[in-house]
């Protein structure tokens, strides 16, 4: 009898992922689907290019997150005891990259440390540096040597390894050290999505980063077709009221919709 299948073996890498997303469930995230004007950034951004400036949009993208966060440090925060917030004055920023393991391509996190102190791009050589890295199927995190500890997670049974997260979480001042306080998916610019898609994290804020799309938008009562980039934000509202959340929202898409930091 012919078989019709075949088995295709998951890296280990990516039993992280799933192990976040089952912990992830127990956040009481918000989600907000947001529409940013993109087009004068973007327009800022090819200048710069043509001048021989090399900077990505995601790691622009990156910086904008930092700067706005530093001026609302209480939306990254975690939760201590229950009772208090422990904010941290640095923002580090976890985001995925895109990794060769065999044959397949799996997603790891790197984390960039002090984004608020860095420019986009710093951040733009750090993200391909990262890049060129090889993968340790023993890491969590890329750029940051695991312990012995650490290098036993994908070995353990599934509730081991959850347990892991919990932990960790219950230690803010580790987790932050270890994943940072922001992170960043940025699926859409591996591909076109004509929406969003709704993530998963266990971050105090996280970032979905959807396509860039052409759209019509009334500007000056008339219809222009403008660069609109798609965004999911999951706030944890533990850690944030709606209110400083909107004033942030607000900030936020002054930044983007203005090209600041470019």
């Amino acid at each position: 009898m012919t078989k019709n299948y075949r088995f295709q073996k998951i890296v280990s890498s990516r039993i992280a992922t799933f192990d976040i997303f089952d912990v992830g469930l127990q956040k009481h995230h918000i989600n907000a689907m947001l529409e940013f004007d993109v087009t004068e950034s973007r327009a800022k951004l090819r200048d710069l290019r043509k001048k021989g400036n090399n900077i990505s949009f995601n790691a622009w993208l990156i910086k904008v997150i930092g700067s706005v966060m530093q001026q609302h440090p209480e939306a990254a925060a975690y939760i201590w005891n229950k009772k208090k917030l422990i904010i941290f004055d640095d923002i580090n920023i976890s985001m995925i990259i895109e990794k060769k393991a065999g044959d397949a391509k799996v997603p790891m996190p790197l984390v960039i440390e002090k984004v608020n102190k860095k420019s986009a791009a710093e951040i733009t050589s750090e993200i391909e540096n990262a890049k060129s890295l090889e993968l340790n199927p023993g890491d969590i995190v890329l750029e940051k040597q695991s312990s012995a500890y650490q290098r036993l997670y994908y070995h353990m049974p599934g509730f081991l390894r959850r347990l892991f997260w919990i932990i960790l979480l219950k230690s803010p001042k580790a987790a932050y050290k270890t994943m940072g306080n922001v992170s960043v998916t940025s699926i859409g610019m591996i591909g076109r999505i004509n929406g969003w898609f709704i993530h998963k994290s266990v971050h105090p804020i996280s970032f979905g980063v959807g396509s860039i799309l052409k759209k019509p938008v009334v500007i000056n009562n008339e219809i222009k077709i403008r660069e609109i980039l798609n965004m999911t934000i999951l706030v944890d509202h533990d850690v944030i009221d709606g209110a400083p959340m909107v004033r942030f929202l607000d900030d936020l898409t002054n930044y983007l919709e203005t090209g600041k930091e470019i």
